[in-house]
């Protein structure tokens, strides 16, 4: 006798339900197994030595073999690069004085402790016995404290002061600026360089140079033309015999350290260049690098959190020993 159709379907009714069965434990099985696996670890945040090391070279930039100046002194070479963007008249006449050859035999006139130190013509102040401007560069020049915000490849730092609405980087350089004005101006940190200027706000010509070797004194900004910064051999310059009671200046002519030579890099051999190159404040590299230094780890046993426009500077390394492909 033929079994009903209905008894057929009555039969396969539970080897369904036994095939979904096993189905579903093996998935609950499944999941458990993975639950029970050990979450990775996380991976320990990168130094700044790191981060650094690891760098592509798209994140750095070559010198600018135009704006940047080797002050050459009987302890070594100093490095400086113009800030040609916001004192673009004093950095022509700044180029101007050295392949006119006038800091070549002039001196360090002042070193004051913890604050700057300064040179050019120890008989500047006497007319008949000052060094003659070479014939290519300007006796007069317009003050240059601040410059046009827009415009600018401003990077900014998330940390505000006192000193300025909105803190950040532009190329190699520390800024301040307010977007309510409309202007950006160089902060003084350490290793920034101005031209030394009288009582008049439009008397420097960038003849006298002084390079910050002491805490920022940041209540210069916006009352001094700051025409760049030094970026190799500021220890040369922050290490020098302190000078007199007279804001530092040497009391006497001999004490003074003399200046061999400066040249512009461009007009120097490429045997005898400095190979440099700087981290780009828009780069992910830098902006690592900032985290890393906010957040600091390792010796610290205090983590600040936070960091200052002048401790945050885009750093310099030796081209040649630490380039890296992409």
């Amino acid at each position: 006798m033929k079994a009903s159709p209905s008894r057929h379907r009555f039969i396969a009714r539970p080897q369904a339900a036994a095939l979904l069965l096993c189905a579903l434990f093996g998935m609950a099985g499944a999941a458990s197994a993975k639950e029970a696996e050990p979450a990775a670890k996380p991976q320990p945040p990168r130094s700044a030595a790191e981060i650094l090391a690891q760098s592509p070279a798209s994140d750095w930039q070559a010198l600018d073999l135009e704006n940047t100046l080797q002050m050459d002194l009987p302890q070594g070479p100093v490095v400086i690069t113009l800030a040609t963007r916001f004192a673009p008249r004093h950095s022509a006449n700044i180029r101007a004085l050295v392949r006119g050859g006038y800091f070549d035999g002039l001196a360090i006139l002042r070193v004051q402790d913890g604050f700057v130190t300064q040179w050019g013509d120890p008989n500047g102040s006497a007319a008949e016995r000052a060094r003659p401007l070479p014939a290519e560069a300007s006796a007069k020049l317009p003050a240059e404290f601040s410059a046009a915000l827009a415009g600018l490849p401003f990077t900014p730092l998330k940390e505000t002061d006192g000193w300025a609405p909105v803190n950040g980087y532009v190329d190699a350089f520390p800024v301040g600026a307010d977007p309510k004005t409309g202007r950006a101006w160089l902060a003084h940190c350490y290793g920034m360089v101005g031209a030394g200027r009288g009582n008049e706000a439009d008397s420097s010509t960038g003849s006298s140079l002084y390079a910050v070797i002491g805490h920022a004194p940041r209540a210069l900004d916006l009352n001094i033309t700051t025409v760049g910064r030094v970026l190799k051999g500021i220890e040369h310059l922050s290490s020098l015999p302190r000078g007199g009671a007279n804001m530092g200046f040497y009391d006497k002519p001999a004490q003074g350290l003399g200046i061999q030579r400066v040249r512009m890099l461009a007009d120097m051999p490429e045997a005898e260049r400095p190979a440099l190159e700087l981290l780009r404040p828009d780069s992910a590299t830098f902006a690592a690098l900032q985290d890393a230094r906010r957040n600091r780890t390792g010796w610290s046993v205090y983590n600040p959190g936070r960091i200052e426009l002048c401790t945050g500077l885009p750093p310099t390394r030796a081209a040649d020993a630490t380039r890296r492909s992409p």
